[in-house]
């Protein structure tokens, strides 16, 4: 079962469904991230991702 969008996942964290996520607060940014790998962190510190579509 899909995770719903507006679902969060901080960085380091693995990544629980495939679709774009993007960075909670400013600057932000989206990226396409698969299920299982790890939440990427944004200029260099960690962040919280939340899913904005499915891929």
């Amino acid at each position: 079962m899909k995770k719903p969008i507006g679902t969060t996942a901080r960085t380091a964290e693995i990544c629980p469904e495939s679709g774009v996520w993007k960075v909670v607060g400013s600057p932000t940014t989206t990226a396409p991230i698969a299920k299982g790998n790890r939440m990427p962190p944004y200029r260099g510190n960690a962040v919280t991702w939340t899913l904005i579509s499915y891929a």
